[in-house]
């Protein structure tokens, strides 16, 4: 399932939301995470963003050394809820 799909059966399941509105909780989830907010949906689970500290790297190409700058990369761990959903799949063929 693609970001378009599921907002567009987020949308028909509640008729009372246009799917720019529920669009826009997506964006709402990366304005947060942007400025360093940890968003947390019960149940599902919870998007924060992580610091990964500056490093020395490696070009994969050359093998010379670069230096990585360090950075926000986003980070999702699950609720339990999903969780336990999800173990209930995990014998069946998809």
């Amino acid at each position: 399932m693609i970001k378009s799909d599921l907002i567009g059966r987020i949308a028909s399941q509640n008729p009372h939301l246009y799917q720019r509105d529920v669009a826009n909780i997506f964006d709402e989830i990366v304005k947060a995470l942007s400025r360093g907010d940890r968003v947390e949906l019960r149940g599902f689970g919870a998007f924060s963003a992580k610091i990964r500290g500056a490093r020395k790297g490696r070009n994969p190409r050359t093998g010379a050394e670069v230096r990585v700058a360090q950075k926000a990369i986003p980070f999702f761990k699950t609720g339990k809820e999903m969780r336990s959903g999800c173990r209930f799949y995990a014998g069946r063929k998809r």
